[in-house]
């Protein structure tokens, strides 16, 4: 620590940064949240004076929300300057969904930007500047909308959401908006003021300035009592927690990605909806409704004994449920796709002129096409030409020795390119001669592949398709005649957490 507490105030902030502190690696850098506003500020400031300017980065994002946002991003940039803290910001387009409100369009625009802005410098620690004052008015609108255990559980000091690169902290959870207003005057710290504060049109607004002024004359220790209600209802969360991995423990099919219709419905409802939830939350996709996920089980339980759980589908927040063949999972995706087609992303294409390279590294499809070199099967067929009939001269797969590789030369012949998928597109399995091409809804339906599977890239050679991941090569696209000894390759494709 660096200056002497001048204030209770500022003693307060500066053992509360300094107790997070206490957490990390001592090399650690904190990523800090930085709006600008009087909380993020008091934030800032005490982080350099615990943990030094060398340590922190001040991260701020621009909403575009407000006609100051720009003065905003300036006020913060010098901010920081004066400190000598690294900044940086990022500017983000809030969309405007129906039934999403623009505030929780923004928060969720923020976090996703921060957490960016913390995966490119590779910070694990993001420092949030959220209060004691904050906690209280998040656990009354959770009440107020009827929230569960979850809701009420509000803001936890430190959590790590499945999605991010950083590990989310807020030091400042139990000290109160006063308190943080003490520290900022006697630091004589310059904030900005937020106009959209004062709109009470906003739920939580109205309830920071009609509501618990009031409470507070009434009920001076709300915040204490509300701060143990969300305490309690944590506790209570990670009790079904508990239970719920216990029952994703039957129940989880594919890695989490779907669950057992079968495993799901031998549950009581309470026990069910407490999966689903807990399921939904593993998998990132919004909350939903008790009512709503009341109605989803229902259903499944109508389909279970029409025994038609093929035709289910329940839309939400952009995703449906379906149950298919044994399984339910979330499908990406709205009312208006075909039932049991995947939503399929627009995506770029990408190309390579092959040059014998090892791998083709696709970002955007989070995976990696590998070229496998095969050596050549020599034995009683060098030299050999045979065509891809199946009768007494051989077939193709028989002169490779591996049904599943092909000729270098089809790779060099013409450039490679990666697509989406966009519906009727076709392929030939079958090595026989004149088997009929199929098209790939159908083969993935075949193969008891799911919908969410069927988001693959579809590798290209000129114009022609050549290779599908989950269904292999298209003998369409290979040559008709082939020596042994010519070098060859198998394709793979490998999703970004199965290649190590």
């Amino acid at each position: 620590m660096t200056s002497t507490a001048d204030s209770p105030a500022d003693r307060l902030v500066l053992e509360a940064v300094g107790l997070a502190l206490s957490a990390l690696p001592a090399s650690a850098r904190i990523a800090v949240a930085f709006s600008g506003g009087v909380d993020s500020s008091v934030l800032l400031d005490a982080a350099v004076r615990v943990a030094g300017a060398s340590r922190c980065v001040a991260l701020h994002v621009h909403h575009g929300l407000s006609a100051h946002a720009d003065e905003w991003l300036a006020h913060c940039e010098a901010f920081a300057q004066e400190r000598g803290v690294e900044f940086a910001a990022q500017r983000v387009e809030v969309p405007r969904d129906a039934g999403v409100s623009v505030e929780a369009a923004a928060r969720d625009a923020r976090y996703r930007a921060l957490d960016a802005m913390c995966a490119t410098r590779g910070i694990h620690t993001l420092w949030l500047a959220q209060h004691a004052d904050d906690q209280a008015e998040t656990v009354l609108l959770q009440l107020l909308r009827g929230a569960g255990l979850a809701g009420l559980a509000a803001m936890a000091p430190e959590y790590s959401p499945a999605s991010a690169s950083a590990v989310r902290v807020r030091p400042l959870l139990h000290l109160l908006r006063a308190q943080l207003e003490d520290y900022a005057s006697v630091r004589d710290l310059g904030w900005i003021d937020d106009e959209s504060n004062a709109d009470t049109r906003y739920a939580r607004n109205a309830l920071r300035h009609q509501v618990t002024p009031a409470l507070a004359v009434h009920f001076p220790g709300f915040r204490d009592a509300l701060a143990r209600t969300a305490a309690h209802a944590a506790s209570a969360q990670r009790l079904l927690d508990d239970l719920a991995r216990v029952d994703m423990a039957t129940a989880a099919r594919d890695q989490g990605r779907a669950l057992s219709h079968d495993a799901l419905l031998a549950l009581d409802d309470d026990r069910a909806l407490n999966l689903l939830r807990y399921w939904m939350r593993t998998l990132g996709l919004v909350a939903a409704s008790t009512a709503r996920l009341r109605d989803a089980l229902r259903q499944l339980r109508e389909v279970d004994e029409a025994g038609e759980g093929h035709g289910l589908r329940i839309d939400h927040a952009g995703q449906a449920l379906r149950s298919y063949r044994g399984l339910v999972y979330w499908e990406a995706g709205d009312s208006s796709e075909p039932a049991d087609e995947t939503a399929l992303a627009e995506r770029a294409v990408s190309e390579l002129a092959w040059q014998g390279d090892a791998i083709w590294r696709l970002p955007q499809w989070r995976g990696t096409f590998v070229f496998v070199a095969v050596e050549a099967n020599l034995d009683g067929a060098a030299g050999d030409v045979s065509d891809v009939a199946g009768d007494a001269r051989g077939n193709t797969d028989a002169a490779w020795g591996d049904p599943d590789t092909l000729p270098v030369r089809v790779l060099r012949c013409a450039l490679l390119s990666v697509r989406s998928r966009s519906g009727g597109e076709r392929m030939r399995t079958n090595a026989a001669p004149g088997s009929p091409s199929r098209t790939l809804k159908n083969l993935f339906q075949e193969r008891g592949i799911p919908a969410w599977k069927r988001d693959v890239p579809l590798l290209y050679v000129g114009d022609e398709l050549l290779f599908v991941p989950l269904l292999g090569l298209n003998r369409a696209a290979l040559p008709e005649r082939v020596t042994a000894a010519e070098p060859r390759v198998r394709i793979i494709w490998r999703d970004d957490l199965l290649i190590a």
